[in-house]
């Protein structure tokens, strides 16, 4: 049985939650805004998104949320949403990577197997933007949501993630980018010795969430008969971005709010280090922003 989201007051601490306005994500942002967290709610429609912060304010009592545009599938929206959000000269002690999408077909606008492009890169690319911001934090956090379908994933073709979805549901190529997720927070953490953030991945649980939506009827029906609610699934996501456990770790891999071994490939630091600088030339970086110690 999961315990219950960590009792602590995050009055003053800032946090982003990528797709806040549905499934996991809401019930994070909500977890947060009544713990005291100012919540920048990050997701591409405003109205979807206002209806989320309207909701969260009703339960909660807290009015400290604040909508971000996000559109995950184009990296030049990704920076100008990076770019608003320093524009706002305040801190940012949590950052929470859950936005995601399953079971669908395509690339994104700038040519990446749509999965891969969403789930990773878009995500690779606003933390390494606001990698300063998490600095500046007294302990910054940053949080992947992950799965275990990266157990499923036996390595990454980087040839196929700039070409089109192949399979028809698309979960080859999400358990290729979820395993991207857990080399990134593996890598990150290497990275961020010296500093004080940590970073985390997890299995939220096989979730009745929106990101199925796209899987093809009667796939959808079928796979939702089997899977816990929202509420549980952001268990894992709140114990690693509000337990003071979680926050003397890092760079580990979570299921059911506790550590446990990710994949022999998620493990693989010479994975890790390639997806990284792959990930940096196709995010348009000249140079290294957290070059390896």
């Amino acid at each position: 049985m999961l315990t219950p989201p960590p009792k602590v007051d995050l009055t003053g601490k800032v946090s982003l939650v990528t797709g806040a306005n549905t499934g996991i994500g809401r019930v994070t942002a909500m977890e947060l805004a009544r713990a005291g967290a100012r919540v920048l709610v990050a997701c591409r429609s405003q109205q979807r998104a206002q209806e989320a912060i309207d909701d969260i304010k009703a339960q909660t009592g807290h009015q400290d949320l604040v909508f971000i545009p996000l559109d995950l599938g184009s990296l030049d929206a990704v920076r100008q949403s990076a770019d608003a959000i320093l524009a706002r000269d305040e801190p940012l002690d949590l950052l929470i990577n859950n936005a995601g999408l399953a079971g669908q077909q395509g690339m994104t606008k700038d040519g990446f197997e749509i999965h891969f492009g969403v789930n990773h890169l878009g995500h690779f690319l606003l933390t390494l933007m606001l990698l300063d911001r998490l600095k500046d934090s007294d302990h910054g956090r940053i949080v992947n949501v992950a799965s275990r379908a990266h157990y499923r994933a036996k390595g990454i073709d980087y040839q196929a993630v700039r070409k089109p979805t192949r399979t028809r549901v698309g979960m080859k190529e999400y358990e290729v980018s979820k395993l991207a997720n857990v080399l990134f927070t593996a890598e990150l953490a290497r990275r961020l010795t010296d500093t004080r953030i940590t970073t985390y991945s997890l299995h939220p649980g096989v979730v009745a969430s929106d990101i199925w939506r796209r899987v093809p009827w009667p796939f959808e029906k079928l796979i939702k008969r089997f899977m816990i609610t929202n509420e549980e699934g952001a268990l894992t996501t709140l114990h690693c971005a509000m337990s003071p456990q979680a926050g003397k770790e890092t760079g580990l891999y979570y299921d059911e709010c506790k550590t446990k071994e990710p994949s022999a490939v998620s493990k693989d630091p010479n994975a890790a280090a390639e997806l990284w600088q792959r990930s940096l030339q196709w995010t348009g970086f000249d140079q290294d922003p957290l070059p390896a110690a």
